[in-house]
């Protein structure tokens, strides 16, 4: 029988929680040993960025993939042998002696995170029978993950400051035991109804996961390579990409079916995730070069610049439930989306202004934020069948993570085409200033009007959703249809 509150559930949520923890701490905590790290191995700055790029790239290129696994062999089967591995390679660190043991480990790391994070909202999803007490769930998880991004910076700058940077890594081990008492404590082993046995889409896992990482290697090839390294990447991402839809229409039984993508809860969801990742990246990446560079600021200046978006993500968490049980799921979705979006255009539009107008910019995203990625996770996973949510999981952390870097990827281009000279420089010239001020404007606008589209055609996906009709039907052998559980949409 589903748990009826939180508080029945609580040894299943303290295990997804510290999943959720593991993926917000680890990057945020890691970003502040950089520099000792590169002390230490003597590293290239390029095998330094390696250092966090191989796990953003394993991560990202693997969900998909692990998601459409754990839906046929188990979501707490996978689940726990990720949080296995994440153990292994957290306790692997005390033998690294060079740049390219720590890149392998990241990348390990990074499989690990694929195999366990669409798991946690999958779950959280399937504990319960109701929508509000999903939206709960999904917002005490994100909250604890949140807070792990928050103070990861400042509780890095601690350790360091007393032990060495292994410790930043090791750190892992024991959130991974945390997780891993929890999940066997409150979390039943699937049973096999709630799978299906349709054979794994060996040719479209291999091309989803290349579509994706090629799409999250684009960005850093333009930096690091060229324009022709970089647009090499994002060709064979757009070829591999069509591949992948071509596989997913003809084979019997595709990794994803196209059919139950096409949803409008599942569709409007992901988009929402998509306009939301495609905003904010792109907004943080310029906000961090328009306090540092622009305003000339200290990066301490420049943290306490961001607090803001820090409070409110993190306090926001308390206002989630009261407005999705005001507003209704779809309405939370479209609203929060907008938010994210007018906070990009904000920035754009007024960051000359002075700072107050930045400030105000961070809040609207971060409160808009902090909704959408509650409420369009769930309502993705609302709109497919019962035996699909891992891989609808994974569908909306890769959308996140694919549109992030696409927001990245604009941004640094169009600032590469508009400025001249030395970006990094300490001093810049009236007419640098100039430019950087206008290569923003035009990125922000760019940016702007993608993630409005987006959601704007979600929206229009989310009144088709609220008219009743038939939904689609898995191609699966299970042929069961896609669902929107709960007692109301409203929640």
């Amino acid at each position: 029988m589903a748990p009826t509150s939180l508080r029945q559930a609580w040894p299943a949520l303290t295990g997804l929680a510290a999943v959720f923890l593991f993926e917000m701490l680890d990057n945020s905590i890691l970003t502040v040993a950089l520099p000792t790290i590169g002390r230490d191995l003597h590293t290239s700055t390029v095998a330094l960025q390696w250092v966090t790029g191989a796990y953003s790239v394993a991560f990202g290129g693997l969900m998909l993939a692990f998601g459409a696994v754990a839906d046929r062999f188990g979501r707490r089967r996978v689940m726990l042998a990720g949080l296995t591995l994440l153990g292994a390679a957290s306790l692997a660190t005390v033998l690294v002696t060079t740049a390219g043991q720590l890149i392998a480990v990241r990348a390990v790391m990074g499989v690990a995170a694929a195999m366990t994070t669409p798991g946690s909202a999958a779950l959280a999803f399937r504990l319960f029978d109701d929508d509000r007490l999903r939206v709960r769930a999904m917002t005490l998880i994100s909250t604890v993950g949140l807070a792990g991004l928050a103070v990861g910076p400042s509780l890095g700058g601690f350790v360091l400051a007393a032990l060495p940077w292994q410790t930043l890594l090791l750190v892992n081990a024991p959130i991974a035991v945390l997780a891993i008492v929890g999940v066997r404590a409150g979390i039943a082993p699937d049973t096999p109804a709630g799978l299906h046995r349709d054979p794994v889409d060996v040719p479209g896992a291999v091309l989803g996961t290349a579509t994706i990482v090629l799409t999250l290697l684009a960005p850093t090839l333009f930096v690091e390579d060229g324009p022709r390294a970089g647009w090499a990447a994002t060709v064979g991402a757009v070829a591999a990409a069509t591949l992948f839809v071509v596989r997913e229409r003809t084979a019997r039984h595709p990794l994803l079916d196209l059919r139950l993508v096409a949803h409008p809860l599942v569709s409007s969801g992901l988009a929402y995730k998509a306009a939301a990742g495609l905003a904010t990246a792109g907004l943080g990446y310029m906000v961090t070069l328009d306090l540092q560079l622009g305003r000339g600021w200290t990066p301490a200046h420049a943290a306490l610049g961001m607090l803001p978006q820090v409070a409110v993500l993190i306090a926001g968490g308390l206002f989630v439930d009261p407005f999705v049980r005001r507003a209704g799921l779809e309405r939370a979705a479209w609203i929060s989306a907008t938010s994210v979006v007018a906070g990009l255009a904000v920035f754009t539009l007024l960051h000359g202004a002075g700072y107050v107008f930045v400030a105000g910019a961070l809040v609207l995203v971060a409160a808009g934020l902090r909704v959408v990625g509650v409420v369009a996770g769930v309502n993705v996973l609302r709109g497919l069948p019962p035996e699909r949510t891992t891989i609808g999981a994974a569908l909306t952390d890769t959308a996140t993570e694919v549109t992030s870097g696409a927001g990245i990827a604009v941004t640094g281009t169009i600032l590469a085409a508009l400025f001249t000279g030395t970006i990094t420089a300490p001093h810049w010239s009236a007419a640098q200033t100039a430019q950087f001020d206008g290569a923003v404007t035009v990125a922000g606008l760019t940016l702007t009007t993608a993630a409005a589209a987006l959601v704007g055609w979600a929206l229009l996906r989310t009144r088709r959703a609220a008219t009743p009709s038939a939904p689609p039907r898995s191609a699966g052998a299970s042929g069961q249809p896609a669902h929107a559980s709960g007692p109301s949409r409203n929640g």
